[in-house]
């Protein structure tokens, strides 16, 4: 990628106030389609992420992927001459994005319709548990309860077992999809208006809308969605079926015509015309019989033959990769999803996923990897806030803000002035 390409939000200048996951990876996403994002984080640790998953002799691999194409600014958002620094930061700024819990932005006197006084147009995402109004509005959410509350984990899972969560915190990711949808939209609308926007959005809300069916069904048939599996409620045949050579794929013949032209390929081409597999409600019926039918084919073929074999018949499948899968697939590679950058410090190289959307015109690109809590608090400071070097020494010795000693390795942050 070109280094001087400006992505689809170049100009754009976003605030982060936060922490942990769905806020930062709304930013994150901001910051890959090109706007410029100060992250605020608390001196000395900074953002707790820094210290989750695998951690190196350089932090934590996964903050370095959730700040990378940010700026890092560490200022106390605790004490008043922190909070004063952040309002005048908020006068150049055109996005904040927060996650604290509702309330807390406003007893620090950082709260929208404050900000608002001096930055009329000032969008602000708010990234909370159970949103910023309601009876649970005060109670601490993560994803997990998102998850648990937004309907996702009950239907997860075995029908003898405990619900199930996903692999990933699925709800912070839901959740910061939905805050930038937020943010666009409301830049739009300022387009239009000239005005901030205030975009709420509630981690379980955003895991809720995600339901499909299950909803309308309830109010319907007065019927609870239960465990399945790996089964799709609507349709059949859609399920994960093992190999010969120990591994699993996905198959979705459950298209009238797709399942004709599977049992075609699967060599039983009369099982299209059984009354119990004819279409897609006697399918759904008789699921247990026709999957039991399929996973015997599976067994006797490896999984690169099954594949093949339905690929070249125009059946949706595919395999169900591991992370190692991922890395050596050549789709992956041919289209830029596996990324190899210089990593803070002395780390060395490491794996970066890459970016979605893809754009034609104006592609987003990851510019450098989150270094050191402070590494930019001098510059920005001085830049976009005004406060001069003697000052920035005394909110030093007085622990207000941290400034980052370290260099980050092949990289360098954006330049010019945010007036």
């Amino acid at each position: 990628m070109s280094e001087a390409a400006p992505g689809q939000l170049e100009g754009l200048r976003v605030l982060e106030l936060g922490s942990l996951i769905a806020g930062p990876f709304c930013t994150r996403l901001l910051g890959d389609m090109g706007a410029r994002v100060i992250k605020v984080e608390p001196p000395g640790a900074g953002d707790p992420l820094r210290n989750w998953s695998l951690v190196s002799d350089e932090g934590s691999l996964w903050s370095m992927i959730q700040s990378r194409n940010k700026e890092s600014v560490a200022i106390d958002l605790r004490r008043p001459e922190g909070q004063a620094l952040v309002r005048r930061l908020a006068e150049h700024v055109d996005v904040l994005v927060e996650n604290f819990r509702p309330g807390r932005l406003e007893s620090w006197g950082l709260g929208p319709d404050e900000l608002r006084k001096v930055n009329p147009g000032l969008i602000t995402a708010r990234v909370s548990g159970f949103g910023q109004t309601g009876p649970y509005r005060e109670r601490p959410g993560y994803g997990s309860t998102g998850e648990a509350m937004g309907g996702l984990r009950f239907i997860t899972g075995l029908p003898d077992r405990p619900p199930l969560k996903v692999g990933v915190s699925l709800g912070d990711a839901i959740a910061a999809l939905y805050a930038t949808i937020g943010v666009l939209a409301a830049l739009q609308r300022r387009n239009v208006t000239g005005r901030g926007e205030v975009v709420d959005v509630a981690l379980h809300e955003s895991v809720f809308s995600l339901l499909e069916a299950i909803l309308p069904e309830y109010g319907y048939t007065g019927k609870v969605r239960q465990r399945r599996g790996n089964a799709l409620l609507g349709s059949a045949p859609s399920n994960v079926y093992p190999t010969g050579d120990d591994r699993y794929i996905t198959i979705g013949a459950n298209g009238d015509s797709i399942f004709r032209r599977f049992c075609v390929a699967i060599g039983i081409p009369e099982l299209a015309e059984d009354p119990k597999f004819a279409d897609n409600q006697s399918r759904r019926t008789n699921v247990a019989e026709l999957d039991g039918l399929i996973q015997s084919w599976t067994l006797q073929h490896s999984l690169s033959e099954i594949w093949e074999t339905l690929v070249d018949a125009g059946v949706p499948a595919a395999p169900v990769y591991s992370i190692a899968d991922i890395v050596s697939d050549p789709q992956y590679q041919a289209r830029d999803m596996i990324l190899k950058m210089v990593g803070p410090g002395g780390i060395g190289e490491l794996l970066v996923p890459g970016l979605v959307p893809k754009f034609e015109e104006a592609p987003g690109q990851v510019r450098w990897l989150g270094g050191p809590v402070g590494e930019h608090t001098r510059e920005v400071l001085g830049e976009m806030a005004g406060v001069s070097d003697d000052d920035i020494e005394q909110l030093v010795a007085a622990s207000v803000i941290g400034i980052g000693t370290e260099v980050r390795v092949g990289s360098t942050p954006p330049t010019g002035s945010m007036e």
